[in-house]
């Protein structure tokens, strides 16, 4: 009998495997793919963004109707102490201009490394190729290269990630499980995700293009964050960060000048026009550069003459697009495990002594080190959670 078993070998379940090993219990941790991490391995990539570094309060808007939830998890495991964590773990960190925390190194796999190596030599035991398939009885069932395999534990966690690529192990496939227990879960969606766009032949030299000098809006969200133009659509930060409102029915509208007012934009495209065909008084007057131009060719057309009309095209541009990227290509998802589905303790009221973590939950927050905190914030909840209850029980 293990005293206790996590399944899921991401960032939420590694850091309640380390937390309950360290309050003196064997664990053992149950990974379905052939190594642990794989999605994290992947945000690193890029440059492994930890967590972001502002206020707390701060930080917490960014997880808009599940901040007064997770309030108490960050608060014990805020974006400090992300960063002390990985010191502690022999990382050099350095805080991009936008307070984006990244290792010197921008990868993932030596943090990686040093966080297996120090949670083996806690006596925690990770085996891969275990695919987890629900309860056996009272048991814990997996199927493995070796066939099935049942396990009675004391006390589960249960951080297997959302329903996002699940060719690195986030599939979604214990929302049925926990559904046939009686756990309420929200239906999962598309949470970071691109959005479609059936472009025009003219934008094809525009494929790869970043658009810059530009504010996207969507319901109250308004954001100057990065975006660019993908063969399939629309990608990038500030695309991610309204991904929500879209999904959830608001219009999509691109200011490509920020910088100035309808009036300011207006009266530049009033100057004289002479014998100039509207695209050439406006390349002049406004000098939008051939990304902007090409965007306002692509939804603006066919574009109005009078400079006050044109104008509040420029400055709400309506972008027709053909909804978010499949929920597999999402960074992340949101729903999963409903708030009032797990007490405090994130332990299943349903099922005592089974707690979730991570991704698993019902919360979603933007790229730009969020989903990395709460997922360790709430896998160390999780983890002391699951111990203390070992103690009382």
């Amino acid at each position: 009998m293990a005293q206790a078993v996590v399944i899921g070998a991401g960032p939420a379940g590694l850091m309640a495997a380390e937390q309950l090993a360290q309050a003196g219990h064997r664990v053992l941790v149950a990974e379905a793919k052939p190594s642990a991490a794989r999605k994290f391995l992947m945000a690193g990539k890029s440059g492994l963004n930890l967590t972001k570094d502002e206020p707390f309060e701060s930080l917490l808007q960014s997880y808009d109707e599940a901040a007064d939830w997770l309030r108490p998890m960050l608060a014990e495991f805020d974006a400090q102490d992300v960063k002390n964590w990985a010191r502690e773990l022999g990382q050099e960190l350095f805080t991009g201009s936008t307070g984006r925390v990244f290792p010197t190194v921008m990868k993932a796999s030596p943090l990686l490394r040093a966080w297996m190596a120090r949670i083996s030599e806690a006596g925690v035991e990770i085996r891969t190729r275990w695919r987890w398939t629900g309860w056996r009885g009272e048991a814990l069932s997996f199927d493995t290269p070796n066939g099935g395999q049942a396990i009675k534990a004391d006390v589960t966690i249960l951080a297997m990630g959302g329903a996002s690529w699940a060719r690195l192990g986030s599939d979604g496939a214990w929302a049925d499980i926990l559904s046939q227990k009686g756990v309420n879960s929200a239906p999962f969606a598309p949470a970071n995700a691109g959005f479609l766009v059936d472009w025009s032949d003219h934008m094809a030299p525009h494929f790869g293009a970043p658009i810059k000098g530009v504010a996207l809006q969507a319901g109250s969200l308004r954001t100057r964050g990065e975006a660019m133009i993908s063969a399939r659509g629309l990608e990038g930060g500030g695309i991610y960060t309204i991904c929500k409102a879209v999904r959830e029915g608001a219009e999509l509208t691109l200011d490509l000048m920020p910088d100035l007012s309808a009036e300011d934009v207006a009266q530049r495209l009033s100057k004289t026009r002479g014998k100039a065909s509207l695209s050439n008084h406006i390349r002049k007057s406004l000098k939008l550069g051939p990304t902007r131009t090409a965007l306002l060719t692509e939804f603006g057309r066919p574009l109005p003459s009078e400079p006050e009309a044109l104008a509040k095209v420029i400055k709400a541009l309506p972008i027709r697009h053909s909804g978010l990227r499949p929920i597999d290509e999402a960074i992340s998802t949101a729903g999963g495990v409903s708030r009032d589905a797990v007490n405090d303790g994130l332990m299943l009221t349903n099922l005592p002594g089974v707690f979730c973590a991570g991704e698993m939950l019902d919360w979603e927050a933007p790229t730009g080190g969020y989903l990395l905190t709460a997922c360790f914030a709430t896998g160390r909840w999780a983890g002391r959670s699951a111990a203390d209850w070992l103690q009382t029980s």
